[in-house]
Parts: structure tokens; sequence; C-alpha cells
């Protein structure tokens, strides 16, 4: 796989302390190089290689429940 960029819509974040978790979530995720995350917005912007569901994966098992964005 390439490297990439992938937008999720990530929902349950009410505070930059969920914002820190999510991107911690995130960051666990083999393959992620870069990974950015806005509040306002509810989402997430991937950087790297890794299997977006697995990013999903990682989401959801850190409370955050996330859908790919197109």
């Amino acid at each position: 796989m390439g490297n990439s960029e992938i937008r999720f819509e990530v929902n349950g974040m009410k505070c930059n302390g969920c914002v820190a978790k999510a991107k911690e979530a995130i960051q666990s995720v083999i393959g992620v190089t870069k990974a950015e995350v806005n509040l306002v917005e509810k989402s997430a912007v991937v950087a790297g290689s890794a299997d977006p569901q697995d990013v999903i994966d990682a989401l959801r098992k850190a409370g955050y429940p996330a859908v790919t964005k197109p």
C-alpha cells in the first residue's frame, strides 16, 4: 500500500482531552505516519499506509465511533 491520506468522521469527542485520546489511539495503529484530529469538525485526517479499518477499530476501542469520509 502506498502512503496516502484518509479522512474520518469521529464521534463522541467532547473536549481537548478527547482529541488527545483519539489521536493517541490513531497513532498506535501500525502504518500511521501522521494524525490530525479536529474537535469542531469531529474529524481526523490520517496519513500513512495503515488499513482504514484498523484506524476505525482503534478509535472504537478508545470510545470514539468513526467512519471513513468520502
